[in-house]
C-alpha cells in the first residue's frame, strides 16, 4: 500500500524526488503518512479535497482486496 501511495503521489508532483511515505500498524488499521514537497501540496489535495479522496478510495479498493483497513494522511 505504501508504494502505491507513493507512485500515485510522483505521478501528480512537481517535485517527485521530495515524495516520503511511512507505514504505521495500529491494531486494526494500517496509516500511511504522505509527505510531499509544500509547493506540491495543493496539486495532493486538489479543489476541494477531490484528489486527496480519490488517492484515499484507491488505496481502500486496493487494502479491501488483501482485507486490510488503510488510512492515508497527508501531513506537511
Amino acid at each position: 500500500m505504501k508504494e502505491l501511495v507513493k507512485h500515485l503521489a510522483k505521478s501528480l508532483v512537481d517535485y517527485p524526488e521530495n515524495v516520503e511515505t511511512s507505514e504505521n500498524q495500529g491494531a486494526k488499521s494500517v496509516v500511511i503518512e504522505l509527505k510531499v514537497d509544500s509547493r506540491d501540496m495543493g496539486k495532493v489535495i486538489g479543489k476541494n479535497g477531490r484528489i486527496a479522496k480519490a488517492i484515499r478510495t484507491v488505496v481502500k479498493a486496493a487494502a479491501a482486496r488483501e482485507g486490510k483497513k488503510v488510512v492515508v494522511e497527508i501531513v506537511q
